[in-house]
């Protein structure tokens, strides 16, 4: 792999889950939620941790499929986008959103090493910096909200 595709690999990591030089990013936000924390709301109709979580999930899997060429398919969720959450409150469907989320950003590293590999058609640094951005973006909502509600 050369340097330029090692760096796009780092900068979707740095931006989930490997320690950067902005501060937290997106998995280490969640690190430390309660159920009750993610599910709660700053105001009526105002989204929550929980579903900024989902939200993200959503937006690695979508991503994924852009850089692999994939035709439409389906989200382990049905909808798009935007989730309500929670629809139970409860350390079980909080962690299984955690996973959901976990897991898409590993699919989405795999299909970028793929990509970048040559093994399929689309370039990825556009994607990516949208995917990396989104993830850091979001991390910061979650630090406000987390502060807001006084955690």
């Amino acid at each position: 792999m050369s340097r330029s595709n090692s760096i796009l690999l780092e900068i979707l990591t740095q931006s989930y889950d490997r320690k950067a030089w902005h501060g937290p990013n997106l998995r280490s936000s969640l690190r430390g939620v309660s159920p009750e924390l993610a599910a709660w709301r700053p105001a009526p109709g105002r989204h929550n941790i929980w579903e900024i979580a989902v939200h993200a999930a959503y937006w690695k899997y979508r991503v994924r499929r852009r850089l692999s060429g994939d035709k439409r398919g389906a989200f382990a969720l049905k909808g798009s986008n935007w989730f309500k959450r929670p629809v139970e409150l409860s350390v079980k469907a909080w962690r299984a959103d955690l996973v959901l989320l976990y897991s898409e950003h590993r699919k989405l590293r795999r299909a970028l090493a793929g990509n970048l590999a040559g093994k399929t058609p689309r370039a990825p640094s556009r994607f990516l910096f949208g995917a990396a951005l989104h993830d850091v973006y979001h991390a910061g909502q979650i630090r406000l909200l987390r502060k807001l509600h006084g955690r």
